[in-house]
């Protein structure tokens, strides 16, 4: 297995909680491609080589698509839920680069999955995801080897661990800098202590609100390497300082874990927004939400009540109170208000809301 690949593995089972709406009009499709993904494999013949990495690669970034799609909160269902088969809703796979010997296969693959195919998948099963991507932020990777050094940036280890992640298919897009001329010598030391008047700076020179800068030195015994990212990414203000431990001396390998990590921490910060923005229909939500179904019949009840089962999306749902002319649904959604009304009057329901109340009646 490749480093990076040892990596996204790592982070994808183990650091998942660093993940969890008026949409930006991204393209959603985007974050549907997972690019740049490392497969290796060893066989009796390369052919069966090249074969097992690509099924075993398209599964794993399979998997590495719904957790960047998935809010945290939502994670014990994608264990609990059918598993989905890559094949049954991949779209495409092309080659960056590759290699191969008589018996082993090595590459850099972009896996690309069918929108539609992943959203029914997570709609049945009632598993909320954020697929909307954030306006693009700026990183600029910065690291010196020591505290007396000068900052390097646009090159070395750090940057390169930024630069061999998918930037593009994120849910927080981002675009690589290195430190412009305009920036002064000491700006990184004031943005750290909360300096406006240097995160203007950075803003001028950049031409963007969204600026972070990703800092990483190793500590002063070498042992650990310590990450700050500080400036305002597409939630608002960030500042954030993590160590990691440098295992074996391997500096580069621990950059590169960490650049994995503070691309989570900022996909994580976009979702946690986004799942706020949606209110009490979030299905992330504990108790769900209190809809009055209204109705003149038994019948139309009747009827009404198969529409909401049938709902795409809705699951918990209870009945609660059943009078002549209305009954007390309690449900939750893996959308917002928007997403709800849309499901609903697929299935021919009218949802909206009277003194603060939800009401869904029949469509005429």
């Amino acid at each position: 297995m490749t480093r990076l690949a040892a990596i996204l593995a790592m982070v994808v089972s183990c650091y998942g909680a660093l993940v969890s709406i008026p949409a930006y009009a991204g393209s959603a499709s985007d974050v549907f491609t997972v690019a740049n993904y490392p497969v290796e494999a060893r066989a009796k013949n390369a052919v069966i080589a090249k074969e097992q990495a690509q099924s075993e690669g398209q599964q794993a970034a399979l998997r590495s698509l719904l957790r960047r799609i998935v809010p945290v909160t939502a994670y014990p269902r994608l264990k609990t839920m059918t598993p989905i088969k890559s094949a049954d809703v991949i779209d495409g796979v092309s080659v960056r680069t590759e290699r191969n010997s008589t018996t082993d296969y090595i590459a850099t693959l972009d896996f690309s999955f069918q929108a539609a195919a992943v959203r029914s998948v997570l709609n049945r099963a009632g598993i909320p995801f954020v697929d909307a991507q954030a306006p693009q932020t700026i990183v600029i990777p910065v690291y010196r080897a020591k505290a007396d050094a000068a900052f390097e940036s646009g090159r070395g280890i750090w940057f390169e661990g930024w630069n061999g992640l998918d930037l593009a298919h994120t849910l927080t897009p981002l675009k690589l800098e290195g430190l412009k001329a305009g920036i002064p010598p000491d700006a990184i030391g004031a943005l750290i202590t909360g300096s406006a008047t240097i995160a203007k700076i950075f803003g001028g020179e950049y031409k963007s609100e969204r600026v972070v800068v990703a800092i990483a030195e190793p500590d002063a015994a070498g042992k650990k390497l310590v990450v700050t990212l500080v400036g305002q990414d597409a939630t608002g203000p960030l500042k954030l300082k993590q160590s990691y431990r440098i295992s074996g001396g391997d500096t580069g390998y621990t950059a590169e874990l960490a650049a994995v990590v503070g691309l989570g921490i900022l996909e994580g910060r976009w979702k946690a927004a986004k799942a706020g923005a949606l209110g009490g229909v979030d299905a992330t939500s504990g108790g769900g939400v209190l809809i009055v179904a209204e109705f003149a019949t038994l019948s139309e009840w009747n009827e009404i009540r198969s529409k909401i089962l049938e709902t795409e999306g809705a699951f918990d749902v209870s009945v609660g109170t059943v009078s002549q002319r209305s009954a007390e649904v309690t449900l939750r959604h893996n959308g917002g208000a928007d997403s709800l009304v849309q499901s609903f009057a697929a299935h021919g329901l009218t949802l909206d809301t009277a003194n603060g109340q939800w009401r869904v009646h029949a469509t005429y």
